[in-house]
């Protein structure tokens, strides 16, 4: 059968969510990004744009194109088919940033980055299930105010500093909107002692599949008081009680967030792979 990259359309949406959904761990960020906004942009909506590589009418791998390259994440796969989607891309696409499972990421450096990323680092990609959760809760955990914006910024700055080695407020004009953004969408949860915030985490990818927990950050004087694991296991318990799963990405190098994660009941899956080109 004819091998073909075309643009995905809204006809498409079915055949895309069944391919996501035989390994929904590992596609949970497209599967969150495809509910969200939709397989094509309305006009209130920047650009994106889903590709695909067909085997005559089956479609067999996707990537999500953010802009012109802004972020850049393929389904998961051992990057064979991703580099053909890549090749395809290839005078249309200036890789800025991309996440998604190793092989598919390196085949998308391959193709789509002129030079060296600023940043690569690999993750394993850490997923649970209501029946793997473990007896670790703080009911102090809360959902982060509007009002308290000013509060969680350099929560926000610190994981972003800890996870991408960058000022996040100083480098990115559009940082505090996002962070903005993501309390009134409720998806910031903090937790407080002492009049003073120590603990954040945000729900970055939210579908019926289930949901991506990002941005685990404890400020630096209250670590080693096991905020991280109770917080962890009492957001997992929350949306657990709706949602079939979780996941989470955890360095590789940062064995004590892989503690706590399976300390909590996290079991972890395939490498993962973020780079940053600019």
């Amino acid at each position: 059968m004819p091998v073909t990259v075309q643009q995905l359309g809204p006809k498409d949406t079915d055949a895309l969510k069944a391919l996501l959904g035989k390994d929904p761990s590992h596609n949970l960020y497209l599967l969150g990004l495809l509910e969200e906004f939709g397989i094509a942009p309305t006009e209130s909506r920047s650009s994106y744009s889903f590709w695909g590589r067909f085997d005559g009418t089956a479609l067999t791998s996707a990537l999500f194109v953010g802009g012109s390259g802004g972020l850049v994440v393929p389904s998961a796969s051992d990057g064979t088919a991703t580099s053909v989607i890549a090749d395809a891309l290839a005078e249309r696409v200036r890789l800025k940033a991309a996440v998604g499972e190793k092989p598919a990421v390196d085949a998308l450096v391959r193709s789509l980055c002129s030079g060296k990323p600023r940043l690569s680092k690999t993750y394993r990609l850490f997923s649970v299930s209501a029946d793997d959760l473990g007896p670790f809760t703080n009911p102090l955990l809360r959902l982060a105010r509007e009002d308290e914006l000013q509060r969680v910024l350099p929560l926000a700055m610190g994981a972003v500093r800890e996870t991408h080695e960058r000022d996040a407020l100083s480098e990115d004009p559009y940082f505090e909107a996002r962070v903005a953004q993501r309390i009134r969408a409720r998806r910031t949860y903090v937790l407080e002692e002492n009049d003073e915030l120590v603990f954040k985490v945000d729900i970055g990818s939210r579908s019926q599949y289930g949901a991506e927990l990002e941005g685990l950050y404890t400020v630096p004087s209250q670590r080693g008081r096991g905020h991280a694991t109770l917080c962890l296991g009492q957001i997992s318990r929350f949306l657990l009680s709706s949602l079939p799963r979780l996941t989470l990405r955890v360095e590789e190098k940062d064995e004590s967030m892989a503690r706590i994660a399976r300390k909590v009941g996290y079991l972890a899956g395939r490498t993962q792979r973020l780079v940053l080109v600019e």
